[in-house]
């Protein structure tokens, strides 16, 4: 999984933060990765598995939570199947949360990229407009 050289549960054994203490007084980026895994689940428990999206879940959560990224993909039903179905690996018809991950970082990439090209100084620390506008 992402070129790591430690398991998951090895990274899950060292997290010294539980969950309600991760959400509300862990750092900015530590409530940002429960804010992702909250939100994946509040769509994955809606029917069927509830560890994992469905079609139905998958379109909703598009829709509902990344209006502005997906602009695009969202108003054209064959694009989202082909994301989908790009993101299911094992080709079960239900994207897990791993599976999920691999959008969620290409947009993240994406929007990186976006910002430093609407930068007129380039790749220095500062970024220019925000992404998904």
């Amino acid at each position: 999984m992402l070129g790591l050289h430690c398991s998951c549960q090895t990274l899950c054994g060292s997290l010294a933060l539980s969950k309600k203490m991760a959400a509300k007084t862990g750092s900015q980026l530590e409530r940002s990765i429960s804010t992702i895994i909250n939100v994946f689940h509040q769509y994955s428990r809606k029917y069927g598995h509830p560890d994992t999206l469905n079609k139905a879940e998958f379109k909703e959560m598009v829709n509902k939570d990344l209006p502005n990224f997906l602009k695009r993909e969202k108003r054209n039903e064959n694009l989202l199947r082909d994301i989908m179905e790009d993101l299911d690996t094992n080709q079960d018809n239900q994207l897990s949360f791993e599976e999920c991950m691999m959008l969620m970082g290409k947009l993240i990439f994406a929007c990186h990229e976006k910002l430093h090209e609407n930068n007129p100084r380039g790749h220095d620390h500062s970024h220019g407009k925000g992404c998904g506008k």
